[in-house]
């Protein structure tokens, strides 16, 4: 990574583990680590949830897109909500000041993880299903990824070793984007 890019981003759909990889990983690189809707949460003082029911996707993605293009960090893994790629100010910024990593997950794998999605705090339209964002979603990660990481067969430790190996310039495990 470049000087100016000494943060990685994880994106992904809703229960990929970038929040939990990104976890491990920032500990093994010895980074920061940010979870950005935390982030929304604390400069809002309302949960992903309440947002979203209070004002709407829309404007939940506008609050989504400026706290996330106003991220500014050193040596941080920054973990996105699945919905960051919808904000193309934000991914700018994500994309110049790190190297970003999509956690893609088989639509299977996800099920299997998530609960309620609105529950969750997903942006997604009435009446739409896990796979109708996934067909959304996908090619938007896969426009802003520097690097893609299938870690449907990986556990949490490996798929943060893959990312660290692909850091350090010796990570041939993962699937370039």
């Amino acid at each position: 990574m470049t000087q100016k890019k000494n943060n990685i981003t994880l994106i992904g759909m809703p229960g990929a583990g970038k929040s939990t990889v990104g976890v491990v990983l920032a500990k093994m690189l010895g980074f920061h680590f940010l979870d950005s809707d935390l982030l929304i949460q604390e400069k809002t003082g309302r949960l992903l949830h309440e947002l979203i029911r209070e004002h709407g996707d829309a404007q939940f993605l506008e609050i989504e897109n400026r706290v996330n293009a106003g991220i500014t960090v050193s040596r941080t893994v920054i973990a996105t909500g699945g919905s960051a790629v919808y904000g193309a100010q934000a991914m700018a910024h994500l994309r110049e000041i790190s190297a970003v990593v999509y956690l893609k997950l088989p639509e299977e794998c996800l099920e299997e993880r998530l609960g309620d999605l609105r529950e969750r705090g997903v942006v997604m339209g009435a009446g739409k299903t896990l796979r109708d964002l996934m067909d959304v979603r996908e090619p938007l990660y896969e426009k802003y990824a520097d690097v893609t990481m299938d870690v449907g067969q990986a556990d949490i430790r490996e798929a943060a070793q893959s990312i660290a190996s692909w850091v350090n310039g010796d990570g041939a495990q993962l699937r370039i984007g």
